[in-house]
């Protein structure tokens, strides 16, 4: 991380001074950190400008700070994501890009996020699904990698399918059930309500404490199966919500972009090939839609007691997802692929006294630019090796350009052994995609994509001849970024 000087923190509370009893100077209290993940939620909210989406708690926390209105990360799916967010390293430098590696296999050593500020003075607390969350990981491996927290996480581990409702039953089914569920319930009868409950007793619990606290709350919706309480579900008119659009692939794309959506159909009820029925693309629209209101309820929760235990002023509050997700767009249902709608991810962040309340901040940024962020927030040690590049001059001054690409990758198949693995370039204007044989390197497809003229992703014109110069360009900068593991040298910042 390069530190920035002083003068952009404006109130950075590490070196904020209150004049203590008789006179003398004292070091104000680092501030602490709410650090909220939302899992498979693309930017489906009312603050990034959603004609749909009900999201009245994270509608006000926008208002608060900045809203990143091109935030990527850097694989399309949990593990490879929520690692390289909470180590600050890409995917190649971690070499995880599967749901079953974990990264310290294969860096032991890796100072984690939550690990960091253990290590200089806070208490780290971990609720919900933060890391990976593979049910019967390596006992040496816990997914929820207990030694980056004060004390055992808790609800890390488990099936996304197994947070369900059945009727009569005292637990969750044995197999996976349907794709959605809608009951008469109370929040608390599915994960997520039980999860911002534990937060909120955490949250009375530490602000009786000393130490500035880091609380990390993974919340696991809108993830499937599309289950919420009823009351969320009746929040949206299935007859009048919009249907997927583009419905196809896009003109000219390879076929190795797009993948079989097998995790949606590994669900009851869905067909194992072929296209889904119209009623059922509606319903599983509508539930999306509901997991959304659900997961933003738990989350008004939780700000609600930050905001009545009198610490939000003192507290900064992050909110992110792992990757974003398909409905039917593209042909395609789930995640894993190297497009917008997958790769692009909700980042709110109010940092009081620093951050820009109420602004959007279009430069591009990524997701391994939490870590330097935070970091440099509070006033902490820079931390080793972290891949990312800190986002706080954005924050007091959104209108700033960010970095000049966003680099996201995913391998192909999604599941299975891959063959291929396609980089992508995320310019202001455009995205460059490239499919490499896994094991030469060989470039064997390309699609370049201009948002600005079709930001719906329709047509690839990587062949096209008006394109040829940038094609060319980003061939280069493609080149470079595969060279360095992923990474992108930019310059320093202003």
């Amino acid at each position: 991380m390069i530190s920035a000087p002083w003068h952009h923190l404006r109130l950075c509370w590490a070196l904020a001074v209150a004049v203590a009893a008789g006179g003398a100077l004292a070091a104000a209290a680092p501030p602490n950190v709410l650090f909220i993940a939302a899992d498979d939620l693309r930017t489906d909210l009312g603050c990034y400008g959603s004609p749909e989406a009900k999201t009245p708690h994270l509608d006000a926390l926008a208002r608060r700070g900045v809203v990143f209105g091109r935030a990527y990360c850097q694989q399309a799916v949990c593990n490879p994501s929520r690692a390289s967010v909470l180590t600050g390293r890409r995917p190649d430098t971690l070499k995880v890009w599967d749901l079953k590696t974990h990264f310290r296999e294969t860096l032991p050593g890796v100072v984690t996020l939550p690990q960091h500020f253990k290590n200089h003075g806070y208490i780290s607390v971990g609720i919900g699904k933060l890391f990976h969350n593979e049910s019967g990981a390596k006992p040496a491996f816990p997914f929820a990698d207990p030694v980056s927290w004060s004390e055992p996480p808790v609800f890390a581990d488990g099936a996304h399918w197994q947070d369900w409702v059945v009727p009569g039953a005292l637990g969750g089914p044995k197999t996976k059930g349907g794709p959605v569920q809608c009951l008469d319930v109370s929040d608390e009868a599915y994960l997520d309500g039980r999860i911002a409950a534990a937060a909120v007793t955490k949250l009375d619990a530490l602000a009786r404490k000393a130490e500035p606290f880091f609380l990390a709350v993974g919340f696991w919706k809108p993830h499937l199966p599309f289950n919420a309480p009823k009351k969320y579900w009746d929040l949206y008119d299935r007859a009048a919500l919009s249907g997927p659009t583009p419905d196809q692939m896009p003109t000219g794309a390879p076929v190795i972009a797009g993948h079989a959506w097998n995790e949606l159909r590994g669900y009851a009820g869905v067909p194992k090939s072929g296209p889904l029925p119209a009623a059922q693309v509606a319903e599983l629209r509508h539930g999306y839609l509901a997991g959304i209101s659900f997961l933003d309820a738990q989350v008004g929760r939780v700000l609600a007691e930050l905001e009545r235990l009198g610490l939000a002023q003192n507290t900064i509050v992050v909110f992110w997802s792992d990757h974003g997700f398909h409905l039917g767009e593209h042909q395609l249902w789930g995640k894993t692929t190297n497009y917008e709608l997958d790769t692009r991810v909700p980042l709110i962040v109010a940092a009081p006294g620093v951050s820009r309340a109420g602004t959007r901040a279009m430069g591009l940024a990524e997701l391994i630019d939490l870590y330097p962020t935070l970091v440099e927030l509070c006033g902490r040690p820079a931390a080793i090796g972290v891949e990312g590049r800190s986002l706080v001059p954005q924050l007091s001054q959104p209108e700033l350009a960010g970095k000049t690409v966003a680099v996201s990758q995913h391998p192909h198949p999604s599941y299975g052994r891959a063959t291929h693995v396609g980089y992508t370039l995320r310019t202001a204007r455009h995205r460059y995609v490239e499919w490499r044989d896994w094991q030469t390197g060989v470039v064997t497809a390309r699609e370049l994509y201009d948002e600005t003229t079709d930001s719906a992703e329709t047509v690839n014109v990587v062949e096209a001849a008006a394109y040829s110069g940038v094609r060319r360009e980003l061939e280069t900068h493609a080149a470079s970024i595969v060279a360095e593991g992923g990474r992108w040298p930019t310059p320093p910042r202003p």
